[in-house]
């Protein structure tokens, strides 16, 4: 396995792999044929942006039996899917603004596949195969928005909604990783990848059967229960077995 981010040095920005507090960046295709540096930078001297500069980054949403009871909505019979904004990205340790102070603005956390390969109408296992990675996501959710409208991309897609990272970890089996979410250091969601309807492949597989999936995609697997309001002031911290934990301020 490896661990894949995206930093800011100065002006420069590069892909690079993490390895004991050094980074080692990437020349070439980051998704394929890449090589690593044998120089490297204290990962501490580095600005960590989101992971990857997608195309497109796909919600999916009803995804765990428990948040489907929880929201009082009907289980869907295939994946239900929509687009969230690439502007709505944020990194880990960036701040989550807000849009409507006086609507419910609460915290989803997530899987996120990251897509490594182009894919249409693909195979089952073509779909694994073009699983290039996994990273901890939040899809932040403007409820009051939500309920008044038949389409969630305005309510998920404000900026900072999206925080997303630190790293890819590449070659990662996702099948049962605990998923938690901590607000303020207390445990708000509690449950694991495996209670998913819909698995990270037959995810991907069925969303390439819609549309073309390209390398550096993204796509939000679904939140279980336990989800809730935040607040200016608070610290989030999405931790996923396996992962790096993902953390984000609100203001």
């Amino acid at each position: 396995m490896k661990r894949i981010g995206r930093f800011q040095a100065g002006t420069k920005v590069f892909y690079g792999k993490v390895e004991d507090g050094r980074v080692y960046p990437v020349t070439g295709d980051v998704f394929g044929g890449g090589r690593f540096s044998s120089r490297s930078h204290a990962e501490s001297d580095l600005k960590v942006l989101p992971p990857v500069v997608p195309g497109k980054v796909l919600a999916v949403g009803l995804n765990y039996l428990d948040h489907i009871l929880e929201m009082r909505l009907e289980r869907p019979r295939e994946p239900l899917f929509w687009f969230k904004a690439p502007s709505s990205l944020l990194p880990h340790g960036g701040t989550i603004h807000i849009a409507h102070p006086s609507h419910r603005t609460d915290y989803e956390a997530e899987l996120a596949v990251v897509i490594g390969r182009p894919l249409l109408n693909a195979t089952i296992e073509e779909a694994q195969e073009g699983i290039w990675g996994y990273t901890a996501a939040q899809d932040i959710s403007d409820r009051t928005i939500q309920k008044s409208e038949s389409q969630w991309g305005r309510c998920k897609s404000f900026d900072t909604f999206t925080p997303l990272g630190p790293y890819v970890v590449t070659g990662l089996n996702a099948e049962s990783r605990r998923l938690q979410l901590y607000q303020n250091g207390k445990l708000m969601q509690d449950s694991s990848t495996g209670q998913m309807l819909f698995g990270p492949a037959e995810l991907v597989r069925f969303i390439s059967q819609n549309l073309t999936l390209l390398p550096g995609d993204v796509i939000l697997t679904g939140t279980p229960s336990g989800v809730g309001p935040i607040r200016p002031g608070d610290r989030l911290e999405v931790r996923i077995e396996g992962l790096e934990p993902l953390v984000n301020s609100v203001r």
